[in-house]
């Protein structure tokens, strides 16, 4: 008996889905807005947009493990593109 035929018979506390494959996580689809939208609108993980939604899904695909939802980065910028960088270990900037 393999291992896999020992998972889907007899289980194991150490997997959600004892051998079967899981269900594919929302986040993970086209459709999803974590990261940004097909028209090019910004996602949760960049400014929070569209929380509700992303946090149903996020909710909906149970893997076994407790893991909370990310907060957005925050690196939102309104679409401008910054006049330069900063190293901020050096303070040397580039434009």
């Amino acid at each position: 008996m393999g291992l896999q035929d020992l998972l889907l018979n007899g289980g194991s506390s150490l997997s959600k889905h004892d051998g079967a494959t899981p269900p594919t996580n929302p986040l993970t689809l086209k459709t999803s807005k974590l990261h940004g939208t097909a028209a090019g609108e910004p996602g949760y993980s960049l400014d929070g947009a569209d929380k509700a939604e992303v946090s149903r899904a996020y909710n909906s695909y149970n893997d076994g493990a407790i893991n909370p939802l990310p907060q957005p980065s925050g690196l939102d910028l309104n679409g401008k593109t910054p006049k330069g960088y900063t190293n901020p270990e050096t303070g040397q900037t580039f434009p």
